[in-house]
């Protein structure tokens, strides 16, 4: 799993490539840390080289949120697989997350 964070002028710019399952789920989760915290940037998560995602990998995503919302900022998925983008429907967090 490889995880690209990028903290720009107006918003932070992450970047999944890879499994994100719950063996790689604490790296990201450590390496995403500061997105917990968002400081009223929008949060843009590029998810085209995503190739899976666990339970694990949806708190962290959910995190963020929480994070963001708080601090009036808004959290973007992008560019989401047809098979990731199945499971942010059966779980229902597609209607929690703005999709690009």
């Amino acid at each position: 799993m490889k995880t690209t964070f990028e903290q720009l002028e107006d918003k932070f710019l992450v970047t999944l490539e890879g499994e994100l399952d719950t063996a790689a789920a604490v790296e990201v989760e450590q390496t995403l840390q500061p997105l917990y915290d968002s400081q009223g940037k929008d949060v843009v998560i590029d998810c085209e080289r995503l190739e899976y995602i666990a339970s694990s990998g949806l708190r962290i995503l959910i995190s963020i949120l929480k994070g963001a919302k708080s601090g009036g900022s808004k959290v973007v998925l992008k560019s989401l697989n047809d098979d990731i983008k199945e499971v942010f429907r059966l779980t229902g967090f597609i209607s929690l997350f703005e999709i690009v």
